[in-house]
């Protein structure tokens, strides 16, 4: 069980974005789905145990590796390498609002600015762009749910529930 707790770990460590157990299983070589989430809650507990400013949490059924939070002020300074003005994050929350969504759409609702967003978040890695007939069809990332700490699931419902309130 040693070998497949460092391995898991190490998926851990390595990943940044919240993981379901069927996905580490593949990321590790275990067939079995019910020894790893064995070996993850023994890695849980002893990170529980630990003196260490770690931890291995689960939430929504995916698991990840995270900093406690009696020590997050001490690395949120340093990981501002990819710092969004607030138009910019506006323009993000149309996009995986809507998503996919259409630029022409994003442009209507945000202004002509929206375009210099656009590219910022290309560059930036937070959306995706596609082809789609005279315009482009915009849909955000993985980076942009590990950057947010935001699950995919959740804006689903979100807009889900907003469905629902507009039919209302």
């Amino acid at each position: 069980m040693g070998d497949l707790k460092n391995k898991i770990e190490s998926v851990l460590f390595v990943v940044s974005r919240a993981l379901t157990v069927e996905e580490i299983s593949k990321f590790v070589g275990v067939g079995s789905v019910g020894l790893v989430k064995e070996a993850l809650s023994e890695l849980q507990m002893d990170y529980k145990s630990r003196d260490t400013s770690l931890e291995i949490s689960c939430k929504f059924d995916k698991w990840n590796m995270n900093i406690k939070s009696d020590y997050l002020y001490l690395t949120e300074g340093l990981l501002t390498d990819t710092e969004l003005t607030k138009p910019v994050q506006e323009t993000l929350a149309v996009i995986a609002h809507k998503q996919p969504s259409l630029q022409a759409d994003v442009i209507k609702i945000r202004g002509v600015s929206a375009y210099d967003h656009i590219k910022i978040l290309l560059e930036e890695g937070f959306i995706i762009s596609e082809k789609s007939g005279r315009t482009r069809l915009l849909k955000v990332t993985p980076k942009f749910y590990d950057y947010f700490n935001v699950i995919d699931s959740n804006i689903n419902e979100l807009n889900q529930s907003n469905e629902v309130k507009n039919e209302g």
